[in-house]
Formats: structure tokens, sequence, C-alpha cells
């Protein structure tokens, strides 16, 4: 039985609090700013610490080298402490000069976050950094990511870094730009490819401010990621303007030839099949939120079926399908069966729901 104590209850430490209780996985936790439940609330940081398999900082990055030191004397060779910062260089090289040989560490970014566990978005990943010192402590909280359902990607940290100076920092680059310029993220019209990067710009919009700092100022290989993206959207600037300036690398050139024949129903049938994998993610996604549900409904001892949400239900998808000039009776079809694979959940759930 493997407890978890858990330093820091903001947006994402409530998140993984969760994840970690519906794993039946006993979590105790401390915030010196946020509210913590009641029945995981801890008096103090030693209340916190005493007793505990693993310790979880879910800090600021900022924040961590100062956690590190204050838990130091409270903590004893059986426990593991386990950073869940979004970059990892840093984080590491604090737990090897404060814990050192003594008391076992593990690095590790978890790559989801309050919104996407609300919108239910599977598979989870989470990075684990190898580590010679403490490979025993790797194995454990390894395994602890698998049983909360996480798929685990071992890592360096310099490796993590580059890859979220390029992902995650550029990201949120890109997003602060477009908040910052007064893109309009609500057109009704607005093509699917921007659609795309309205919702990474709300899902960076409601990430903390400390996130966007962290990305970037504790990410060595950040500004890096941001001078060759800038000098790229220079250049095809110059370009498009007609004016004077560095010619866009050839690769960057978009073209889409025309396509015919054997070669035209090829292609078509790839997009198929990959609209499809999204309908088996989305299907997924869907069961997990259904879960949820499911488990809410147990707790407050209201019934399986809902009769009158189901109809309700019914009557927006129907209404959906008729606005995209789609069979409405052959949309009720789909969902119909869609529900039937909800209901099928029950059997791993205290209760079932429509959803």
């Amino acid at each position: 039985m493997t407890t978890v104590a858990l330093l820091g209850f903001g947006r994402f430490g409530a998140a993984i609090a969760s994840l970690l209780r519906d794993a039946d996985i006993d979590v105790r936790a401390f915030d010196f700013r946020s509210p913590v439940p009641d029945e995981m609330r801890a008096d103090s940081l030693p209340d916190l610490v005493r007793g505990r398999d693993v310790v979880v900082v879910a800090v600021p990055v900022t924040a961590m080298r100062g956690a590190f030191e204050s838990m130091r004397p409270l903590l004893s060779p059986s426990q593991i402490v386990v950073d869940v910062g979004s970059v990892k260089l840093g984080p590491s090289a604090a737990m090897a000069q404060v814990f050192g040989a003594e008391i076992p560490w593990v690095a590790t970014h978890p790559m989801f976050g309050p919104i996407s566990l609300s919108r239910g978005e599977r598979p989870l990943v989470a990075v684990v950094c190898p580590s010679e010192a403490h490979p025993r402590a790797v194995e454990r909280v390894v395994r602890l990511y698998e049983r909360i359902g996480c798929t685990v990607v071992l890592e360096d940290e310099a490796t993590h870094d580059r890859g979220m100076a390029w992902t995650h920092a550029l990201a949120f680059f890109v997003a602060k730009g477009m908040l910052d310029a007064g893109a309009p993220l609500d057109i009704p019209y607005a093509p699917p490819s921007f659609q795309a990067l309205a919702r990474t710009v709300e899902a960076a919009r409601s990430d903390a401010g400390h996130l966007y700092a962290a990305l970037h100022r504790e990410n060595p290989y950040a500004a890096e990621a941001r001078r060759k993206l800038l000098e790229a959207l220079l250049a095809a600037d110059h370009n498009l303007s007609g004016t004077d300036g560095p010619p866009p690398p050839s690769s960057s050139l978009i073209l889409l030839p025309s396509k015919g024949g054997p070669e035209a129903l090829r292609e078509t049938r790839e997009l198929i099949d990959e609209l499809d994998r999204e309908l088996v993610d989305l299907l997924g996604r869907r069961a997990q939120l259904a879960r949820r549900a499911a488990r809410e409904k147990a707790r407050l001892g209201r019934p399986v079926r809902d009769p009158e949400r189901e109809a309700e239900l019914f009557a927006a998808r129907m209404r959906w399908a008729a606005e995209l000039g789609l069979d409405p009776a052959s949309v009720h079809d789909i969902f119909d069966a869609i529900l039937q694979f909800s209901r099928r959940l029950q059997h791993e759930s205290p209760a079932g729901e429509a959803g």
C-alpha cells in the first residue's frame, strides 16, 4: 500500500490528488495558500511527510529548492521525493544537492494538467528521469504512475528540456503572442486550422502565470527555440511583404499538389483512417468522463438512469446533426450505441450515467 504526501494543492496538485485517490491511494496534502479538503489536509509540513512512502512536490519550479530544503530534516531514507515540474534540469540539480545519496529522489513531469484531466483526455503520459543514484526509487515511481493510468516515458533531463523548449514552451510563447496581439478566438466561421490554435491559446490562458515563466526562464533551451522561431517568422514576413530579407527555408514551402485517380482515393482513405482513430480516442475520453460521472452519482446517491438527461442529450445531438445537414435519425442511432457503450461501463464503476 503506497501512501503519498502532496506538498502544494494548487490546480495541478488538486488534479493529481484526484487521480491518486481514484486509484485508492492514500493522499495527505498541505499548502500554505490553497485550501485542502478536510479528508486530506495535513496541519503542518512535519505532519504532511510523517510516515508517507512518497512525497510529491507540486509547487512552482522557482519554489522547489526552498521546499526541498525545508523538508530535508524531516525525511528518512525509506521515503522517496518526487517533483512534478515542467522543466527537469534545475529541479534535478537541486534534489541532487539537497538530498544526495541519502534520501531517494526522482525527477518527473506528468504531461497532463487540470484541463486535460477535466476533459477526460487519454492517454496520460508521464516522463520519469532515470537516476543512477536511486534506480529502485525510479522503479517504484514508474509503478506509481502506471497505477494511476499513465504511460511512462523514461528520458534524461536534458533531452526532456530540449523537447519541451520546442513544444510546451513554444506553444505558450505563440499563445501569448496571439493573446497580446488581440487575435479573436470566438469567430464562429473560423477554419479548423485556426480552431486548433484557439484551443491551444485557451489552454495556455487558463494555466497559472508562473508556468509560462518557468517554461522559458527555467528551461536553458527555451531562448534558442524562441530565437529560431522568430527568425523563421521574420523571414516569412519579409518574403510575403516583398521586402529584403533572408529567404525562408525551402522546407517551409507549403505545397498542396492536386491529386487524382487511385492516389486521390488512397489519400481519402488515409484521411478516413485518421478521423476514425480520432473518433476512437474521443470514445476513450468519453469513457473516462462516464466513469467520473458514475462515481459522482454513487456519492450523491442518485439512480443509474436519468431519462430526462437522456432525452435532452438526444434532442441536442439531433439538432446539431440537422444544422450540419446530416440525417438526424442516423445520428440518433449512433448516439444510442454510444449510450449503450457508456452503460456497460457500470461494470467498472459504482454507478452508470448517460453522459
